[in-house]
């Protein structure tokens, strides 16, 4: 019997262990509904349904370093869940909740306003308040049933065992806690009251409540996070003021001091400061391997931590608002860069590193994410940020100290990028829990042919040439200036053109109108489906001009465009599915880089029609651009549809309305000046922004259509 060869779907046949991820555990609908609502504050967030209840058996919870402390919690009263009048929240790491009773024995609807408030920051807070508006005095029996299950958060998404043989219970006190003790792991949950409950039943806190006609009751639940890795944004105060204490807010002096932007299209407006704001509630201060870094995490509930894809990519949308996140990412991610390898995390020396989990599977070694390196495009998207930082700040120091990161990041591309020396970065992980795709399109079905098939391992994706390509010539571009290495930059130039010339000849595919494979498999054959990716190769300047227009053709089909912006596969290959992760989601970030790459080749109405299909997604959503939208056609369903369980706020898709600004006024640092070449539609008018930080100068920019001026504002 022939042997069983590896793919994206099974990259490591007969050895899979048991604590693979199924690889569809997020393909769910959301079991929360479609208005759950979170609060987070860095590694630690609070998710729940939208009367603020957690019920058992559901993905929501609270949840600090990858670690569940909080898997049930549920209020009733009499018996009974309340009824949702409205709940929002006020700011990244606060909600309010505005309930009432359903109709009760003796207790009719409506007869209690009911407010809960709660926050993220030092713990978790929050505060019930009770008001009786019934003309008699009524007895109210106040219930929260709690649980914690202390599942790693990779077992939420997927299937969580069964820890509750090692977790013991001290309920004294009217509070309660739960204590866990693991194989080299243990953490703890205490909940304290203000008021002592007035008895404990199970893991039930009980308050037996005699109110008088428009008396009113409250208590105070903390919930104080154990001693871990993270650093949490120390929020102090009554629960009251902390949620409608807005200005005092150090994200908030971090925003102010930002480029502000202006339009005469208020969604754009709002979508820019709504994704600058989501950005830096992303933030993250995390010690790994012995090294502080301060990064913002990937997104909410599933990838709040570091990774570099994500990171990197977010950094680059963001730099038009300020060079700080794209200089704390390159310096955060080089000191974690590879040094050696190792199988069971996907380590090489240069590489940067793809994810970092701190929950118990992690700690304990079932899992390689302490960090795990298994990407084969964050190296090259960290020389992409090291140069587009420098063009935006001529910082010669920083990219001085960081020389050696930049040549190791090098000599992986070559030596082990190159894993069969054919002159294509390709991917296949050597550990039993490695990624099987290590693109972009990260699922296991990610990356397949027309007719649906799973390519053999290794592959080498469009995307990763492309990026490849970019990250030679700004190399080159930083060898003949700060680095002072000519001989580097001539043979860059030269290993850059000598890809060129073989991509184009390897990858494209003349048939269906033209376009390019998503990857060559193993075997060197090409996957003919139509991605995307296509877009990722017009944002590097790999494809010749002459193909342009055949490209920009197939991305704005009616097959790949859904009218809310590019689908991850066309609607003519077999796979096709408006749901599916990557086979005909539309992605935000996705699609701000094909603005990008539209723009670079002159498509200003293309790359127009993508930003303001977002920009009007944007405001279907409060402004906040989910991670991935269903690809539905918008003339049928009229109202854009998020991905069944979509991140949000998610990092790169917060990037991306900054991203699609750059694109409509063809922004570009150069030589130490700004320049515009603004074609900007009429449906966005006029566009104007201060504050724009660049070469140690602040700029202002203006502009209208097609014309715009920028201006040296004052020193910096």
């Amino acid at each position: 019997m022939p042997a069983v060869r590896p793919t994206p779907a099974d990259p490591t046949p007969g050895v899979r262990t048991a604590a693979r991820e199924a690889g569809n555990q997020r393909a769910m609908p959301p079991e929360l509904g479609p208005n759950s609502l979170a609060v987070l504050t860095g590694p630690t967030f609070m998710y729940s349904d939208q009367s603020g209840d957690v019920p058992p058996g559901t993905i929501g919870g609270l949840v600090h370093l990858d670690t569940r402390l909080l898997s049930g919690w549920v209020l009733t009263v009499n018996g009974a869940r309340l009824l949702v009048l409205r709940a929002e929240t006020i700011d990244h790491y606060s909600a309010q909740y505005v309930l009432t009773n359903p109709d009760l024995p003796g207790l009719p609807p409506d007869s209690l306003g009911i407010r809960r408030l709660r926050y993220v920051g030092d713990g978790f807070h929050e505060r019930v308040e009770l008001v009786s508006f019934r003309p008699e005095p009524v007895d109210v029996q106040l219930r929260l049933a709690v649980d914690a299950d202390f599942a790693d958060l990779f077992e939420v998404k997927s299937v969580v065992q069964d820890r509750s043989a090692r977790i013991t219970r001290d309920h004294r006190h009217g509070e309660l806690c739960f204590s866990y003790a693991g194989d080299g792991f243990g953490a703890q949950t205490r909940v304290r009251c203000s008021v002592p409950a007035d008895r404990i039943e199970g893991d039930d806190l009980v308050w037996d409540l005699t109110l008088s006609s428009r008396e009113g009751w409250q208590v105070d639940l903390h919930v104080p996070l154990p001693p871990g890795l993270g650093v949490v944004e120390p929020v102090r105060g009554d629960i009251a003021d902390v949620i409608h204490r807005r200005a005092d807010d150090p994200l908030r002096r971090w925003t102010v001091e930002r480029a502000v932007l202006t339009s005469d299209n208020p969604a754009l407006e709002r979508a820019v400061m709504r994704s600058r704001e989501d950005v830096m509630a992303l933030r993250l201060d995390l010690e790994v391997k012995g090294q502080r870094i301060m990064l913002p995490g990937a997104g909410l509930p599933w990838f709040l931590t570091v990774f570099g894809r994500d990171t990197l990519i977010t950094a680059y949308q963001t730099l038009v608002a300020g060079p700080t996140l794209a200089k704390g990412a390159l310096l955060g991610l080089a000191r974690l860069q590879g040094t050696e390898c190792d199988d069971f995390t996907d380590e090489e020396p240069g590489k940067i590193l793809h994810e970092v989990r701190s929950g118990e599977l992690t700690r304990t070694g079932t899992k390689p994410y302490g960090p795990y390196y298994g990407t084969a495009d964050a190296t090259q998207l960290w020389l992409i940020l090291l140069s587009e930082y420098w063009r935006w700040t001529c910082d010669d120091e920083t990219v001085r100290l960081l020389r050696d990161n930049a040549l190791a990041a090098l000599r992986w591309i070559d030596e082990y990028g190159d894993r069969d020396g054919d002159g294509y970065v390709e991917y296949a992980t050597r550990s039993p829990e490695g990624l099987g795709n290590q693109c972009w399109r990260d699922s296991p079905d990610g990356v397949c042919f027309a007719d649906g098939r799973i390519p053999v391992l290794p592959v080498a994706t469009c995307d990763l040439q492309g990026y490849t390509y970019d990250a030679k010539m700004r190399l080159a571009e930083l060898a003949d200036g700060p680095l002072a290495d000519r001989g580097l930059a001539r043979r860059l130039r030269a290993d850059a053109a000598a890809l060129y010339e073989r991509f184009n000849e390897d990858f494209w595919i003349p048939e269906r109108g033209g376009y390019y494979a998503v990857g060559l498999d193993g075997d060197k054959n090409r996957i003919d489906s139509k991605t995307s990716n296509m877009g990722h190769l017009l944002w590097s300047g790999i494809v010749p001009p002459e193909r342009a227009e055949a490209v920009v053709r197939q991305l704005m089909s009616d097959d790949m465009f859904s009218g809310w912006g590019i689908r991850t596969l066309s609607r003519e290959e077999r796979p096709y599915n408006a749901l599916g992760y990557h086979l005909g989601t539309v992605w935000p970030h996705d699609n701000s880089l094909a603005a990008l790459g539209l723009v670079r080749y002159g498509y200003r109405a293309e790359a127009n029609r993508i930003c303001l299909a977002l920009i009007e997604a944007a405001e279907q959503f409060d402004y906040r651009l989910p991670e991935a939208m269903s690809g539905f056609d918008r003339e049928r369903l009229l109202f854009a549809v998020p991905y069944p369980t979509a991140c949000s706020p998610q990092a790169w898709a917060a990037g991306a309305p900054l991203a699609l600004v750059r694109a409509m006024l063809d922004l570009q640092p150069a030589g130490g000046r700004l320049s515009v070449n603004p074609d900007i539609p009429p449906e966005v008018g006029r566009i104007a922004s201060e504050r724009i930080r660049a070469f140690g100068h602040r700029w202002a920019i203006e502009a209208v259509g097609r014309t715009g001026h920028v201006r040296l504002s004052d020193g910096d």
